[in-house]
């Protein structure tokens, strides 16, 4: 069973994949293999030169993150074609990994961008982690040390996307500092309660 551990940013869906693993889960983190591929994966910098810029990667291999950023946030048919090139890398990645994790009762994929990347068609269920969105700006804030309009823009970005459908199984985890998580946790996971 694959299971995707989504929410916004500054959710705390890094945190519910961190207790997931520390309780022996494998757990596949998008945005990490996503940095991952793209750094050693030939064929996505080859589809980054020909579809985004011919110069998103230097002459000693490495992308060139600074044009990338600066090319794709000023033009969203650019983001389109990068979030193509990654997302399709990503969700082959993913089955690849699923491949290698056979053995193992359940998987998790954690994804802020679940239904953009397709991925949604991928898993079995969801658990969709929210928090207040004034906890969420504190907790990017302080973690990222960006502006308040920096967070505030970033969420209203992801908040924006309304998918044509919802996945049919959708749990939520609410991770508000008072409610504590690994009861959640372990009630989503058919545990006993501790």
């Amino acid at each position: 069973m694959l299971t995707a551990i989504t929410g916004g940013i500054g959710s705390g869906k890094s945190i519910v994949s961190r207790i997931l693993g520390a309780m022996g889960y494998p757990v596949y983190d998008c945005d990490s293999r996503a940095k991952l591929l793209m750094e050693r994966d030939e064929e996505i910098k080859k589809a980054l030169c020909s579809e985004i810029h011919a110069d998103c990667v230097r002459a000693d291999g490495s992308i060139n993150r600074g044009l990338l950023s600066e090319i794709v946030f000023g033009d969203a048919e650019a983001l389109g074609r990068l979030n193509a090139i990654v997302h399709a890398a990503v969700r082959s990645d993913l089955k690849r990994w699923c491949r290698e994790n056979i053995g193992s009762e359940r998987l998790f994929v954690e994804t802020a961008i679940l239904y953009q990347s397709g991925l949604d068609v991928m898993v079995d269920d969801v658990w969709d982690v929210d928090a207040p969105t004034e906890l969420r700006i504190e907790r990017v804030m302080a973690r990222n040390s960006f502006s308040r309009q920096q967070v505030e823009a970033r969420i209203s970005s992801q908040d924006s996307y309304v998918p044509a459908r919802l996945h049919p199984m959708v749990f939520s985890i609410i991770n508000d500092g008072c409610i504590p998580l690994l009861p959640q946790i372990e009630n989503l996971l058919g545990q006993e309660m501790c």
